[in-house]
C-alpha cells in the first residue's frame, strides 16, 4: 500500500468503526503510539500492536461516544499524513461529558504505519 492508500483506509476504518481491525493491516508490528500527555498512568508512549490494541480497548471500555467525525487525511511528503478527530461523549466511570478535538500525525515506512502522535 502507498501512503494515500494507507491514509484513506485508516480514515475509512475510523469512520466505519473498524479502527481496531485495521491495526494488523496498516501498522508495523513494532509501531509506536505517542499521546500528548500521560493517560491514566499508562504513560505517553506505547509500543507494538498489542499495546496499541490495548489503548483501543481502554478507550472503548472507559468512554461512551455519542458523536464523532474524522477528517479526510492531509498528506505530507511521501511518509506522513495527518487526520483531525472530533469526538463527543461521556466518561463511563464519572458520567462527565466531553467534547474533544485532536490532530493525529501518522508516520509511514515500508508500507506500514510505524508511529502515530496525538496532539490535543
Amino acid at each position: 500500500m502507498n501512503l494515500k492508500d494507507i491514509a484513506d483506509e485508516l480514515v475509512a476504518g475510523c469512520r466505519e468503526n473498524r479502527a481496531k481491525e485495521n491495526l494488523t493491516k496498516l501498522y508495523a508490528p513494532d509501531a509506536v503510539s505517542v499521546e500528548a500527555q500521560d493517560m491514566q498512568g499508562m504513560g505517553r508512549e506505547t509500543q507494538g500492536l498489542d499495546g496499541i490494541g490495548g489503548k483501543h480497548d481502554w478507550w472503548e471500555n472507559a468512554h461512551e461516544v455519542s458523536g464523532a467525525s474524522v477528517s479526510d487525511p492531509f498528506l505530507h511528503g511521501e511518509d506522513r499524513f495527518a487526520v483531525i478527530f472530533e469526538v463527543q461523549g461521556t466518561v463511563k466511570e464519572t458520567g462527565e461529558s466531553f467534547d474533544m478535538r485532536e490532530v493525529a500525525i501518522y508516520h509511514v515506512a515500508d508500507g506500514k504505519i510505524v508511529r502515530e502522535e496525538f496532539f490535543y
